[in-house]
C-alpha cells in the first residue's frame, strides 16, 4: 500500500507517518521503481502499535524501548512490565501537579468575579504581580 493507504487505514495523516520514519518508530518501507513508498501489513501494525502507545501519552523513548523488547518474543516481559509501571508512576505525578495548577487558576479566577474594565481585572493583576516561583523538579518523563 502507498503512504496515503496505510495513513488511512492507520486513521492519521501521511505527515504522521513520515515523522514517524524519521524518529526510528517506523521501519522504512521499501520504495518502488518509481520511488513511491510501499508499505505492508506489518507497518500498519506497528503504526497502530505506536499511535496506541501515544495514546497513553508514552514518550518515543518508551515506544523504543517497547519496541525492542517485541523484538525479543522468548524474552520475559519484566521490562515491559517495569517500563509500564513507571509510566503509571509518572501519569501519578503529572496528575498531582494538574491539580495543584487547578487551585492556582481558580485562585485568580477568584480575584475577577464580575465582568468590569481591563485595568480593574482581578486575574491580570493577580498574573502581573505573581512572584516566580522556582521550578519544581518534575519526576515525570516530560522533563
Amino acid at each position: 500500500m502507498r503512504i496515503g493507504e496505510l495513513a488511512h487505514a492507520a486513521r492519521c495523516t501521511v505527515k504522521t507517518v513520515r515523522y514517524y520514519e524519521q524518529e526510528g518508530l517506523l521501519e522504512e518501507p521499501a520504495r518502488t521503481l518509481a520511488n513511491y513508498r510501499r508499505y505492508g501489513p506489518s507497518h500498519l501494525e506497528r503504526l497502530c502499535f505506536v499511535r496506541n502507545c501515544r495514546a497513553l501519552d508514552m514518550t518515543h523513548d518508551e515506544i523504543r524501548t517497547l519496541l525492542a523488547l517485541m523484538e525479543q518474543p522468548a524474552g520475559d516481559c519484566g521490562g515491559v512490565n517495569h517500563l509500564l509501571d513507571e509510566h503509571i508512576t509518572h501519569v501519578d505525578t503529572r496528575i498531582a501537579e494538574l491539580a495543584q495548577l487547578k487551585l492556582r487558576l481558580g485562585e485568580l479566577r477568584r480575584r475577577c468575579q464580575h465582568e468590569q474594565v481591563v485595568d480593574a481585572c482581578g486575574i491580570l493583576k493577580g498574573l502581573a504581580s505573581m512572584a516566580p516561583e522556582s521550578r519544581p523538579e518534575r519526576h515525570t518523563h516530560l522533563g
